[in-house]
């Protein structure tokens, strides 16, 4: 079993000791069991920070392990108003509320009390909000390399950018998926089609890749200036460091002035249109559920609501009784 280094305590002046020691014990089992990205991680720390800073504030005086076990549902509801009157959305308080649950849960298997008061409170209502995909031939100039030919830059840096919009729209990447590939995982055009892909949660799955994608990573390989090792990553920047997300999001914020297309035209919307591209095309969501890499086939459901939308607009401007 490997043995993980011991998160500092947090710097909670709003609580007791005991209830900073249970936090990064409670951490450190979700990074260590449940395998949660850091990213979530540190969304549940500040979230469970900040009732806590509210629940010192209301009480007047230090969070305690046994004051946290008689939290009631009232405690509750106030530190929600309190976050709502601060602008939060309902998804910020949706998770703000699943790590509170989750810290609650860890108490109780540990001995230290029953925080029965979250399991009262309802989880606020999300608006649902479809991604926006890209329009498919818009979609595929993202990937080509001469698009950006009158830009003051390497050569080199147009394909590196052109190799990474096309393996987010061609095998449905998340930016950070495509960064984190090593040279080694990217085969020679010709010499396989499959990549394998480390996701959220330190999860692999294996994603088809198209050959005329592995030809635009060979092509920025052979030109760029920049040692490329096998264990290391094979999109790097100007530098020859790892390469940043931001500069992708910039590449592609310039792009899209060019392209005339909104705001949603982001990198990440590349690996929406992946999905509801397949789907309008007759594609099972089961696959591309696996093709995602989504834990929960609820996540991939949202693409066949734009997918309806897409239906129903062509209805309403093709019917003759519309």
């Amino acid at each position: 079993m490997v043995k993980l280094a011991p998160e500092p305590l947090p710097d909670l002046v709003c609580a007791a000791l005991d209830v900073g020691q249970q936090m990064v014990r409670w951490l450190a089992h979700l990074r260590a069991e449940r395998r949660l990205s850091p990213k979530t991680l540190e969304a549940y720390a500040r979230d469970v920070r900040q009732c806590l800073m509210f629940l010192s504030q209301h009480w007047g005086g230090q969070v305690t392990l046994k004051r946290l076990a008689a939290l009631e549902a009232t405690d509750v509801r106030a530190f929600m108003a309190a976050r709502r009157a601060d602008d939060i959305g309902g998804r910020s308080l949706m998770r703000a509320l699943a790590g509170l649950r989750s810290f609650a849960r860890f108490l109780e298997r540990e001995g230290l009390g029953k925080v029965g008061a979250l399991s009262a409170i309802r989880a606020p209502k999300v608006g649902k909000s479809l991604p926006k995909p890209i329009h498919m031939g818009a979609a595929k100039r993202f990937a080509d390399a001469t698009e950006r030919a009158g830009e003051d830059r390497d050569p080199w840096i147009w394909a590196r950018d052109a190799a990474v919009m096309a393996l987010l729209y061609g095998s449905g990447l998340r930016i950070s998926e495509a960064l984190g590939l090593k040279r080694r995982d990217v085969p020679l055009p010709g010499a396989g089609d499959v990549l394998v892909v480390t996701g959220k949660g330190n999860k692999t799955r294996m994603v088809p890749v198209l050959q005329n994608v592995l030809a635009l990573v060979q092509d920025y390989v052979a030109m760029c200036p920049h040692p490329l090792a096998a264990d290391a990553p094979i999109f790097v920047g100007a530098r020859g460091g790892p390469l940043s997300p931001r500069i992708i999001q910039l590449t592609m914020e310039r792009l899209r002035g060019a392209l005339g297309l909104p705001d949603s035209a982001t990198p990440h919307a590349l690996r929406h249109s992946f999905a509801t591209h397949l789907l309008s095309r007759g594609g099972d969501l089961r696959a591309i559920q696996e093709l995602l890499g989504h834990a929960s086939l609820s996540t991939t459901q949202i693409y066949t609501g734009i997918d309806s939308e897409r239906l129903f607009e062509v209805y309403k401007t093709a019917h003759p009784r519309a």
